[in-house]
């Protein structure tokens, strides 16, 4: 994570006060996937929503794609799932998410992050 994701995290949630946990937040920075769903059928793909705070999702983005080329355990990740089938997007999506599930983590604890030592 880089000082201007950083930065715009810092801001935009108030220091980590305006979010209970990261779904929360998640769907603050529009990377939460949602099921587009009537009743009992579900229709089509899932999506995520439009009315996410674009600055930040697009920061978040690009921290993805950095993280996908420099980070080891994320790019054994997002190359599983494109093995598998997955949209690149989709996985980049995913990757985001962990991020701020990493960032979060790291906020609640109070502590440094660690890389693992067999990543």
């Amino acid at each position: 994570m880089g000082f201007i994701l950083a930065t715009k995290l810092l801001v935009y949630t108030k220091v980590f006060t305006c979010f209970g946990n990261v779904r929360q937040l998640a769907c603050y920075c529009g990377v939460a996937p949602f099921e587009y769903r009537s009743g009992t059928s579900i229709k089509g793909k899932t999506g995520v929503s439009k009315f996410a705070n674009m600055d930040l999702k697009a920061t978040l983005h690009l921290a993805a794609i950095s993280a996908i080329q420099h980070n080891v355990e994320l790019k054994k990740y997002y190359q599983r799932k494109v093995e598998e089938g997955k949209s690149k997007m989709s996985v980049i999506n995913a990757v985001r998410n962990k991020l701020l599930a990493r960032i979060v983590a790291v906020v609640n604890r109070n502590t440094p992050y660690v890389q693992l030592a067999n990543a």
